[in-house]
Order: C-alpha cells, then sequence, then structure tokens
C-alpha cells in the first residue's frame, strides 16, 4: 500500500492506493495514521479510491486507528469505498461506527459540523 499525503485545512487526507492486507498495507496504514496524529492532525480522512482489497487484517487496523484518534479527541472519515468494502463493511457491522463519504467536500465539510 501507498499513501500519498495532502493537507486541507486542518484535515490530513490520506490518498491510499494498493492493497490492505496483513503484512502488505496493515503496517503502513497505522505508520500514516501515527504520523499524521504525531504531526497533530486530528481530522483525519482515508480516500480509498486506489484501494484494490483488504482483508480482515486491514479491517482490523482500520478499526485500531480510528481508536486511536478517537482517544486524541479525533475524527477518522472514510471516502470512496469500493462496494466489495461496503460490503464487508455491513457483514462485520462497522458501517455503523465510520463515516463513510462519496464525495471529497462533502467529508472535508463535515469536519467543520
Amino acid at each position: 500500500m501507498k499513501a500519498k499525503v495532502r493537507d486541507v485545512g486542518n484535515v490530513r487526507i490520506l490518498d491510499l492506493e494498493g492493497k490492505i492486507t496483513i503484512g502488505s498495507g496493515d503496517v503502513e496504514l497505522r505508520q500514516q495514521i501515527e504520523d499524521s496524529v504525531g504531526a497533530g492532525f486530528t481530522s483525519i480522512l482515508l480516500n480509498f479510491k486506489g484501494i484494490s482489497h483488504i482483508d480482515s487484517s486491514g479491517i482490523g487496523e482500520l478499526v485500531g486507528c480510528y481508536t486511536t484518534i478517537s482517544r486524541r479527541g479525533g475524527k477518522m472519515k472514510l471516502l470512496n469505498l469500493t462496494q466489495k468494502i461496503t460490503d464487508i463493511l455491513h457483514v462485520t457491522q462497522l458501517i455503523t461506527v465510520f463515516d463513510v463519504y462519496d464525495s471529497e467536500q462533502d467529508a472535508l465539510a463535515s469536519f467543520k459540523a
């Protein structure tokens, strides 16, 4: 997994590409989140447009990152989920945990609300 980092105001956007699977992406995702929080960002938007696959390890890492950010009073939101990832979140009932958006503009506006 690769991540391109963009900052829009006080929101850090991580444009993700590749796979978030055990040994390939899960560690990178955690590192990106820790780096972002360490840099003072508590509003983080994960753009899944370039993610082709996520496994249970990747889902676990998403939950761990969400918890890390929440404990610091921040918010992590998801953008551009594929249908397959959306289905996984429904099956695991995690869709109720994450705020999910199809539009970057709507996602950014939600951090201000």
